[in-house]
């Protein structure tokens, strides 16, 4: 069996990865699934329909095709193409294999829930119900403008400690013997069942608290601390009603559980086509099917000038890696020797190379990745440039071959996924219950079209004015927005 098969292999290699469960599926279930990021059962929503028309569109003209799906759960699933030709099959399961040990290895991983399959069909079934209860287009409204603020997350939401956890979990099993009977028969989600009665706790403190002047002064400097998190201190602090908050509580879990998929594209899918790569040329091919698997491989792997290929970047810096660490080209002794000959030839046989890639794949993230590892030599080597576009010409010429220039842009492109990096800084700005949040400038002016239709979603979920400060020319201007008028405040 094909299956077995390429495990041994991946086995073999050292990959520590959960059960793996591949279902073979025809084109147009693949795509309902793509639309659906890969979960057979979610809440019901136009943008799925939009996703699926797109991507059919696309196969049927020629422009795309999936070869295969996996989806970090445990097990885990992989949706393959039934129209796959053998050579296809082999390169697509090997590198599902290197997915696999992915997701389950990476720090970034850790804390996602692997039973999310089961979570994401709850949160339809959930969905539905309000739909039914509240009706449709009320319940639609609402995702909609909640959807429109799913980036705006705070990565250090991702890791939460043993001691953190182990008290979260005591109170809620406290809250479940205290009253077990409603427990039971209370619909909503049990993020929304633990903020209701953390919420009510905190309530109680707080009208003991009032009374001393030092205990006020600390809960007005916590209510004021800033976060990246929107979505959660929209939970907190939003006049919403108990179906609104439990919906907001379902899409975070949701935006949170593909949060590290965002964080680690290049590594990830790098890592992934490392391991096809290796399996495939040392292990799985025949003789037969060497030309069709270097033709399917260069087709994956084919640069753009307009933009990073995250597969090709990632398994060509994993290699170089793997590379620089057998033959000790790294350390202080490497970097300051300055013979370009003893440089070039430099090979100490250390043979570490394969450990420093499975510790890189442990740890790190888009951006550290590209942070320590890149070097100036692998983007000469790889022609990595920055480039702009020449009017004159009408097409995109080399701008810059320098370094530091290069990596400059890789970064901020990856920062925050290339979208403004957004923090509350105060639920009662000017004393007034308004929603104030700050641009982090990196650079960057803020785009005034995003922004409004932006602060307008704010509105609808905070139902008072809300205002974001941001800089242009080095001067501050802070966009407020009243419910009717939109005006920028200099």
């Amino acid at each position: 069996m094909l299956k077995n098969e390429i495990e041994g292999y991946a086995k073999s290699y050292g990959l520590n990865y959960f059960e793996q469960i591949f279902e073979v599926c025809d084109y147009d279930t693949v795509n309902i699934l793509a639309a659906q990021g890969g979960f057979p059962s979610r809440y019901p929503h136009w943008k799925f329909g939009m996703d699926y028309d797109q991507l059919s569109k696309g196969y049927q003209y020629g422009l795309q095709k999936i070869y295969e799906m996996v989806i970090n759960t445990d097990p885990c699933y992989a949706y393959l193409l039934q129209a796959n030709n053998l050579v296809d099959q082999k390169i697509v399961m090997a590198h599902v294999y290197g997915h696999n040990d992915f997701f389950k290895n990476n720090c970034w991983f850790s804390n996602t829930n692997r039973k999310m399959m089961d979570v994401m069909a709850n949160h339809g079934t959930k969905i539905r119900r309000y739909m039914e209860k509240y009706g449709a287009d009320a319940v639609e409204q609402f995702i909609d403008r909640v959807l429109s603020l799913e980036n705006l997350l705070d990565i250090n939401e991702l890791f939460e400690t043993s001691e953190v956890k182990r008290r979260r979990q005591d109170i809620d099993s406290q809250a479940i013997n205290e009253n077990q009977d409603d427990y039971l028969t209370d619909e909503r989600s049990n993020a929304l069942k633990s903020f209701m009665r953390s919420k009510q706790r905190n309530e109680d403190k707080d009208k003991v608290a009032a009374k001393s002047p030092l205990m006020e002064e600390i809960i007005t400097a916590k209510d004021e601390s800033k976060t990246k998190d929107i979505m959660g201190y929209l939970i907190r602090h939003a006049p919403l009603e108990e179906w609104q908050s439990d919906i907001l509580g379902l899409l975070r879990e949701e935006a949170y559980y593909f949060l590290p998929q965002r964080m680690t594209k290049i590594m990830n899918e790098g890592w992934a086509s490392y391991w096809h790569s290796k399996i495939m040329t040392e292990k799985a091919l025949t003789s037969a099917e060497i030309i069709e698997f270097a033709d399917k491989h260069a087709g994956v792997m084919v640069m753009s000038q307009k933009q990073i290929n995250p597969y090709k970047l990632g398994i060509e810096l994993m290699r170089d890696i793997e590379y620089r660490w057998n033959t000790g080209r790294f350390g202080k002794e490497y970097n300051e020797c300055t013979n370009m000959q003893d440089k070039a030839n430099w090979d100490q046989k250390l043979g570490k190379g394969r450990d420093k890639i499975f510790e890189v794949r442990k740890t790190h993230n888009d951006i550290s990745f590209l942070d320590e590892f890149l070097t100036p030599d692998f983007c000469h080597r790889q022609q990595i440039f920055t480039y702009k576009f020449n009017p004159r010409t009408g097409r995109f010429e080399i701008d810059s071959k320098d370094f530091l220039a290069i990596k400059q842009k890789l970064l901020s492109q990856l920062t925050n996924f290339g979208s403004p990096l957004i923090e509350v800084e105060s639920g009662n700005y000017q004393n007034r219950k308004e929603l104030l949040l700050r641009h982090v400038h990196y650079g960057v002016d803020l785009d005034g079209s995003f922004a409004q239709e932006t602060l307008k979603n704010l509105y609808y979920v905070w139902r008072r004015p809300v205002n974001l400060a941001t800089q242009y020319d080095n001067k501050e201007v802070i966009f407020h927005f009243d419910g009717k008028d939109f005006k920028a405040i200099s």
